[in-house]
């Protein structure tokens, strides 16, 4: 593609050089630069991709996009632009041959559900003979091709390339969950969206966005920008209406919408809502008419995702029997809410609650549906992200639950025994006593909490002090089968660490 063409969509400050050479392909990082391509230089977190612009020219990049223009460069093409990570977008859609515009691509965003409503959508759609793809927190997967999900909405110029493999191989209809991130670093940017969907804002990431402001902001980018510039002719949102942040949005937007939620009118509703420890049962209530169901899936939070998923459906014309079929025939998610089967009488969850909002959710769930057993919680807080939710969540887990295990998430390059006092501070709000490791061995006849440094061994000393008819959730990681200790990864599933001590106290016996 020749670079007057690839560059055209640009906003830029200057051009130098020759348009007319071809480009062959596009990188954004030195190390995969190859011979013919244009080199994309990004501002990162961490480093800059300014500083490897020679690199990659050495490489063979026969031009450069910057941000900075006081750069000096010779030799090859160069595009200034005020923001390299939109450009890179706007670049890889062109290169691509914008596939979004010849496929329905829906788009999920919010604090929490974002992943077990793209695995509902997809069945439901599956279900109507749609040929799927989603791409999200637990992986990106299509047409029995699966990678590994390194974030949960790829760079700019992987999602569009995937976008086209997925067009390529007769993909109709892609889900995004599209996070806040995304969002503001323009990664969607060159998305035409059919449908967006808002499922609720809650406090995370403040790490990053330092206030729920920008926070929020981000993404509402979703509706507000991406939406709204969409080519599609029909392109609609979907809110939910029960969330306070939702209702702002709603209140913005002007652009076709629909409503989902349980309180007051709402395009999307449900009654006759029946939540037990085994799952849920309600009927969906739409302007096409009512629809029952029945899921494995657990909890008024499920609830929620089950609508926004026949939300999607009734945007897409899908007969409510289908929407039924597909919100039946889905399992279960990894890592969501994923129960453990044992022979032991014990209710083993593992949820990748990892904000206070989506902790207080399952516990609470879990307290409401449990049959007289005692909840036993462990958890933790990831390291070089928002301190401030550490005490928010050591509050909830000890207000909930009858034992809480505190213990290692990632700590990344953080102190895990600081980052567990930080969550200890939550706990001595609540006035929850702190309990040592000799008297948990003895069992424990009173609510309490101890803190277990190693993850292995919270869970291992959840599971053997657990009797028949006790919840045990282990929460923070779901889906993942790492963690992150200083800058390695180090292979550890929670799910596998529960049916490890489980087998080896069937074997003990």
């Amino acid at each position: 593609m020749k670079l007057r063409d690839l560059v055209r969509g640009l906003e830029h400050r200057q051009i130098h050089g020759r348009m007319s050479i071809e480009i062959e392909g596009i990188a954004y990082n030195s190390r995969q630069v190859e011979r013919g391509s244009i080199f994309v230089a990004i501002k990162g977190q961490e480093t800059d991709g300014h500083d490897y612009i020679e690199e990659a020219i050495e490489k063979g990049a026969r031009a450069v996009v910057l941000e900075d223009e006081n750069r000096r460069i010779g030799g090859v093409p160069t595009v200034v632009v005020p923001n390299s990570r939109k450009a890179l977008g706007t670049i890889s859609t062109a290169f691509f041959g914008n596939p979004s515009a010849k496929m329905t691509l829906i788009g999920i965003t919010g604090t929490n559900g974002k992943t077990t409503t793209a695995y509902l959508a997809e069945s439901i759609l599956k279900g109507a003979g749609f040929r799927t793809g989603v791409i999200g927190t637990i992986d990106y997967h299509f047409e029995g091709t699966f990678h590994r999900g390194t974030t949960t909405t790829p760079e700019s110029y992987d999602l569009q390339k995937m976008l086209k493999d997925m067009l390529e191989q007769g993909v109709s209809h892609v889900i995004v969950e599209v996070s806040s991130h995304a969002l503001h670093q323009h990664r969607t940017e060159g998305c035409h969206f059919d449908i967006g969907a808002f499922t609720n804002l809650t406090p995370d990431h403040l790490d990053y966005h330092k206030t729920m402001d920008h926070y929020f902001e981000s993404k509402a980018s979703l509706f507000t920008h991406f939406l709204r510039q969409s080519m599609k002719p029909h392109s609609v949102a979907l809110i939910n209406l029960d969330d306070p942040k939702g209702r702002v949005l709603w209140e913005r937007l002007s652009l076709p919408k629909m409503s989902y939620g349980l309180k007051g009118e709402r395009t999307i509703s449900a009654k006759d809502i029946h939540a037990s420890i085994t799952g849920l049962s309600a009927r969906i209530i739409t302007p096409n008419g009512g629809v029952s169901f029945r899921s494995p899936l657990l909890g008024e939070f499920n609830l929620y995702n089950i609508l926004a998923s026949a939300g999607i459906g009734l945007a897409l014309k899908v007969d409510l029997e289908v929407v039924r079929g597909g919100i039946e025939a889905l399992g279960g998610v990894p890592g969501r809410v994923e129960r453990i089967r044992n022979e032991r009488g014990l209710h083993i969850f593992v949820d990748y609650a990892h904000t206070p909002d989506a902790l207080e959710r399952i516990l609470r769930t879990l307290r409401d549906a449990k049959a007289g057993g005692r909840i036993i919680t462990v958890f933790g807080c990831g390291g070089d992200r928002d301190r401030g939710k550490r005490p928010l969540m050591g509050a909830i887990a000890g207000r909930y639950s009858d034992l809480a295990l505190i213990t290692s998430d990632n700590p990344r390059t953080e102190d895990p025994a600081a980052i567990i006092r930080e969550i200890e501070e939550g706990m001595r709000t609540e006035s929850i006593r702190a309990m040592d490791r000799k008297e948990l061995a003895r069992g424990f006849r009173e609510k309490g909490y101890v803190k277990v440094l190693e993850r292995r061994e919270g869970i291992r000393s959840a599971i053997k002090l657990a009797k028949a008819g006790d919840v045990v959730l282990v929460a923070g990681k779901g889906h993942e089968d790492y963690q992150i200790i200083g800058r390695k990864r180090f292979p550890f599933d929670d799910r596998y660490e529960i049916r490890e001590t489980l087998k080896n106290a069937h074997d003990e016996t």
